[in-house]
């Protein structure tokens, strides 16, 4: 079993920025090399959708609403967002998400609220 973290939301004002992490633990052993991990995001009264993947090549791809603002990075078995460019519509709970050999991994999600 592999349990996933997210840290690094909170409270910022448009503009700002924010790096979210997403720390893996447990059953690992190749988890970074086997694994396309990405970023969902879900806002009140909204489908939980996908922001950002990144697969075991290192392929990347994004949301067009966070396109040039929003980067997906990974380094061994945790992976990160880092937000720039805020904006009040990036308001949601985050959620970390991982893919292993077809078994599906979610972390708890981290609030990040942008307002002024």
């Amino acid at each position: 079993q592999v349990q996933l973290v997210e840290s690094g939301g909170g409270l910022v004002e448009p503009g700002e920025s924010l790096r979210l992490s997403c720390a893996a633990s447990g059953n690992i052993f190749s988890f970074s090399s086997a694994s396309t991990m990405a970023w969902y995001r879900q806002a009140p009264g909204k489908r939980r959708e996908l922001v950002a993947q990144i697969t075991p090549g290192s392929g990347t791809m994004y949301a067009d609403s966070v396109k040039g603002r929003f980067t997906i990075s990974r380094n061994y078995a945790n992976f990160y967002l880092q937000m720039n460019s805020l904006k009040p519509e990036d308001t949601a709970v985050y959620f970390c998400h991982a893919v292993r050999n077809m078994v599906n991994y979610w972390g708890q999600g981290t609030q990040v609220t942008v307002s002024s």
